[in-house]
């Protein structure tokens, strides 16, 4: 339980969206996928996620981590072949924020949980999709964040501050007491107790655009520079190189969601010189170009 609170106490947890949508047509979605976790409360109705089409039934809610992709079908039997599969971004049309008596609804809200400001904390644990289900406060706290979001009132940011920490925390208290994921939690926060990974955690979220070689990282942790990527790998079962692509590709997703840097610049910003390679690699993770997702943040946002 010691180790638990260290955890909770370390996390930094910040909202990032939240919506309630009407469906007017069943749509199946593919790929649903976002830098930030995802909470989806099934008002009425119900969804299916994931490859084995697992249901979500009214009163309960879907989590989808950080970096996580997974299939989500609303109003739609999963078992209807036919049914298109549509990208996030054509997936829209299919709801309405004008939300009619008796029509099925979700309410989306969308946060970042990251340990010591440095690592994403569900990116981390590399852990799927999953319902949380017979969870009243998980249910009460998406439905308070979205009444207070509406309001122009005063201490607005901060109360709905509180209330996604207070979110964030129920969210880790229903995995720790359902077991889920425990072996997870066991093998993959071995940083909470060795500051040499914190210090490159820290350096790399720092220095994106600068110097993050092995040799660099292996003066930072005060190991060989031989070492380091073993060292890092051992402690978080990624290498340094993918650690540092996905830290840049968040931050990339940030830059295009709230500045008007050019496509070249966010590039420059995150470490990429080469503004080609750049628009390839962010492709291949997200699936989309960066220009179409800072189109969709335009929009609306899942």
């Amino acid at each position: 339980m010691e180790d638990y609170n260290k955890i909770i106490e370390a996390l930094n947890i910040k909202l990032t969206g939240t919506k309630r949508l009407g469906l007017m047509d069943p749509v199946k979605v593919k790929s649903f996928y976002d830098v930030s976790n995802s909470i989806v409360l099934v008002e009425k109705g119900e969804l299916f996620f994931g490859e084995h089409n697992q249901v979500v039934k009214t009163g309960d809610l879907l989590f989808v981590p950080s970096g996580c992709t997974t299939t989500v079908s609303y109003g739609l039997d999963p078992k209807n072949q036919d049914s298109e599969e549509l990208p996030i971004k054509d997936a829209e049309e299919h709801f309405t924020r004008e939300v009619e008596e008796g029509q099925e609804t979700f309410s989306f809200i969308r946060f970042t949980i990251n340990a010591f400001n440095a690592v994403n904390f569900f990116q981390s644990l590399d852990i799927p999709a999953f319902p949380i289900e017979n969870a009243p406060r998980v249910v009460q706290l998406v439905k308070d964040i979205h009444s207070e979001a509406k309001r122009d009132t005063l201490g607005l940011e901060r109360s709905l501050g509180l209330l996604t920490e207070l979110l964030g925390i129920e969210v880790f208290r229903y995995l720790v007491e359902n077991h889920l994921f425990v072996d997870k939690l066991a093998t993959n926060l071995t940083y909470f107790k060795d500051p040499r990974l914190l210090n490159i955690f820290t350096y790399i979220k720092e220095n994106l655009n600068g110097d993050l070689s092995n040799k660099a990282l292996s003066e930072v942790a005060n190991v060989s520079e031989d070492y380091v990527g073993q060292f890092f790998k051992t402690q978080t079962n990624i290498t340094p190189q993918d650690y540092i692509e996905y830290q840049r590709m968040e931050k990339a997703v940030l830059l295009l969601r709230t500045t008007r840097q050019s496509i070249r610049e966010v590039g420059m910003e995150v470490g990429y010189k080469d503004t080609a390679y750049f628009c390839r690699r962010f492709k291949m993770m997200f699936g989309i170009s960066a220009g179409k997702m800072r189109r969709r943040e335009s929009t609306m946002n899942f």
